[in-house]
């Protein structure tokens, strides 16, 4: 008699689906932020950030505009949209600042601190309860932040202001995504993905009127278009991720971004993080997937 398999339903295969389109997005971000600090070391920084919001916002509308034509457009908030973009092109002045100042791996890990700060703001605004644990979640990812920047040997230098640009950039990101989390509710994602998309083109193209450099190198201009294209692909195969799996499903998972970040730097730079800034990168993402595992498991109890 033959065995006969137990049927697998078909929300585990999306879910599957999700977490491996996840795990592709977190990767293209891993390659842009190797990337960045490979070509910004020869590139002037608001180039770079023109580059990849630019050739970003061409690759999306070669996807988007094909499907749904101009009616990607409809909005109805308009004023939400333009900030996102502000918002957007903040983030990446400052994300592509850090990575100047510090390896790939140790920023990764940094920025991976949005998501839980993200949760407890979401909580606090919606007016619901938030545990102690979930707290000390928090306080546990920003001690590894703090052992990451740490005086003496840290991955910045204490005395400098650069120690700030990665606190500023989780406090812009936690604002972008916080912004994000609401305009779903009445936004499309490929609406708000163009807006944003064109939004940052146009407003980083602003200062190339005083900052244009002309570039003679090919492979330079062939990172700044991966730059861009592995942007695109990564934000288009999170929606993607989303729209198969639960975010408390995927949240855990995005933390894989920080061992794709720290292959990058080993590969590229031929950097490893020391000891104490592993353990630091470590109790992040031991803390950030507890923090998924925890809103998952709250989420089950109320159904």
């Amino acid at each position: 008699m033959p065995l006969k398999l137990p049927h697998t339903p078909a929300i585990n295969t999306r879910a599957l689906a999700g977490i491996g389109l996840l795990l592709a997005a977190v990767a293209c971000f891993a390659v842009l932020d190797t990337t960045t600090k490979r070509v910004t070391a020869e590139v002037p920084l608001l180039m770079a950030v023109w580059a990849r919001n630019f050739f970003q916002a061409i690759f999306t509308s070669a996807l988007v505009l094909p499907r749904q034509g101009w009616s990607v457009l409809k909005t109805n908030h308009l004023a939400q949209q333009i900030t996102r973009g502000l918002l957007m092109v903040s983030v990446t002045v400052l994300a592509f600042s850090s990575l100047g100042v510090m390896p790939v791996g140790e920023f990764t890990a940094i920025v991976m601190t949005t998501p839980l700060l993200v949760t407890l703001l979401a909580a606090r605004l919606l007016g619901e309860h938030v545990s102690p644990f979930r707290v000390a979640l928090v306080v546990g990812g920003f001690l590894g932040t703090a052992i990451i920047v740490r005086p003496g040997g840290g991955a910045v230098s204490w005395h400098s202001w650069h120690m700030l640009l990665p606190l500023v950039l989780v406090a812009a990101n936690t604002a972008f995504q916080l912004l994000t989390s609401k305009m779903t509710r009445t936004e499309t994602t490929m609406t708000t993905q163009f807006y944003t998309s064109w939004i940052g083109a146009i407003l980083s193209s602003i200062p190339l009127f005083w900052f244009w450099t002309t570039i003679a190198n090919p492979y330079l201009w062939l990172g700044l278009l991966l730059m861009g294209v592995a942007g695109a692909v990564g934000h288009i195969l999170m929606i993607m991720s989303f729209e198969r799996s639960p975010a408390a499903t995927l949240m855990p998972y995005m933390y894989m971004q920080i061992g794709f970040a720290m292959l990058g730097g080993l590969i590229i730079f031929d950097h490893l993080p020391d000891h104490l800034s592993l353990i630091g990168i470590g109790l992040i993402a031991a803390c950030g997937t507890a923090g998924g595992l925890l809103t998952l498991y709250e989420r089950r109890l109320s159904q």
